[in-house]
């Protein structure tokens, strides 16, 4: 489990870092043409980062923790996204309300914290488990 929490430390730190990267974003500022990474986007994916990197420093509990909360925060996040075109981790639901956007687009722009949230989750049961047999 600490080997997952330092990857999603890196993986964190490299979603923070796509607004920085020259090439990665288009001239309307839209990562991957698909969607706007703010100041909001960045703290929240630099916090998880942290978050990650100490509990996988700390312990196995530390890091199993984490997966768990990140999962579900991040994976709960996704699917709010994925109903109002807003999520609440980055304060985009109070920020910007309900969007009525394409279904495609919701999915695209949601897709990486269902997924980072799913992996996490799973990962910290599955992992949980095969340790306890």
């Amino acid at each position: 489990m600490r080997k997952v929490a330092a990857v999603y430390a890196v993986v964190l730190l490299a979603a923070a870092s796509l607004n920085y990267i020259p090439g990665l974003t288009d001239t309307e500022g839209l990562a991957f043409g698909i969607f706007a990474l703010d100041i909001f986007d960045d703290l929240l994916h630099v916090a998880s980062a942290i978050w990650a990197a100490i509990a996988a420093c700390l312990s196995r509990n530390a890091s199993s923790a984490f997966l768990l909360y990140f999962g579900l925060l991040y994976f709960a996040d996704g699917l709010m996204g994925l109903v109002t075109g807003s999520g609440y981790l980055d304060l985009g639901i109070i920020n910007y309300g309900w969007q009525s956007l394409p279904l495609g687009f919701k999915i695209l722009a949601n897709l990486p914290h269902i997924a980072l949230g799913g992996i996490a989750l799973a990962s910290s049961l599955f992992l949980r488990r095969t340790s306890a047999s």
